[in-house]
């Protein structure tokens, strides 16, 4: 019987941890700044699996605590929304002090991982929460630039990814940093889109004009046209060690143009469907974006 409990008790609080690092996020994450390291490490060789390890944990750590803090600052809020009112402290199931025990644990492992690749790394991960809970966070109440706000500890992995393989912020690390802000945009526009009505119950501003209009979905072509721009640059030549080969030049132009045609969907059909499938269309784009600048930096 009390095995039974027990299990069912760390079941509960593994989900609950799961629940307020928002694990599947913090894993999309890590997978931004390991494929930042691999592009940044010269070849194969100069791989290091102990400092990949610490990326992945301290990166994991990074965006959990941002999350946890968040959900602490937010907790009367998320309440009042469908997609957060189950959250472990908006529903109750953990206390405010234990998710800000756990936030400040993760900060504090995360830092020192971060801390022992390299300080740059260290210091671009405490930006990225500070920026993420005492900028982002209580600006969503009151301005839609909250989004671009958050953009900015948004784009830090993939970057993040490459400082902690050279320990340097140059070209190469500046102009990953530029292809995920873009990126930002339409992926957190079509979720503020066919989630309208909900952030609408806890007063958040996430679109440009502040409704579903055709200003806003006008808005979310132009950026995704801006992150075609931005992801093409390794191939001018321009960006030292980070640049990319014709073909994979245009995969990533492909890419770019698929994006762009789901905003345009949204631009014609203004519904909740069309930016439920952008933001899935946006988070199957950045993952493949990725893939295509390892593989093809790897087999030239």
């Amino acid at each position: 019987m009390s095995a039974t409990a027990g299990s069912l008790s760390l079941k509960s609080i593994a989900f609950d941890f799961k629940e307020i690092t928002k694990a599947g996020l913090a894993v999309s994450v890590v997978f931004s700044s390991i494929a930042g390291y691999l592009l940044g490490v010269l070849d194969f060789q100069d791989l290091k699996i102990t400092t990949l390890l610490m990326l992945a944990v301290g990166g994991y750590c990074m965006v959990g605590a941002s999350n946890a803090f968040n959900q602490v600052i937010e907790k009367d809020l998320d309440a009042l929304m469908d997609r957060t009112k189950n959250r472990p402290v908006a529903s109750g199931r953990m206390s405010p002090n234990h998710a800000l025990f756990i936030a400040s644990l993760l900060t504090i492992i995360g830092l020192i991982l971060l801390y022992l690749i390299n300080p740059k790394s260290a210091m671009f991960g405490a930006i990225s929460i500070f920026l993420y809970t005492s900028v982002y966070t209580p600006l969503k109440q009151y301005t839609p630039l909250s989004v671009f706000v958050g953009a900015f500890p948004g784009a830090i992995p993939f970057m993040l990814g490459w400082v902690a393989a050279t320990n340097d912020f140059g070209i190469e690390a500046g102009t990953l940093f530029l292809i995920q802000f873009f990126w930002q945009f339409p992926h957190f526009w079509a979720i503020g889109w066919f989630l309208y009505e909900d952030y609408q119950k806890a007063g958040f501003f996430m679109l440009p004009t502040g409704k579903k209009d055709t200003s806003t979905a006008l808005q979310t072509i132009l950026y995704s046209i801006w992150l075609l721009v931005a992801s093409m640059l390794p191939c001018l030549g321009y960006t030292g060690r980070l640049y990319l080969t014709p073909i994979a030049a245009v995969l990533v132009f492909l890419l770019g143009l698929w994006m762009i045609f789901y905003a345009v969907k949204l631009y014609q059909l203004r519904t909740v469907k069309a930016a439920r499938t952008l933001m899935l269309v946006s988070v199957s784009y950045i993952s493949l974006l990725q893939l295509v600048y390892i593989i093809d930096k790897f087999l030239r």
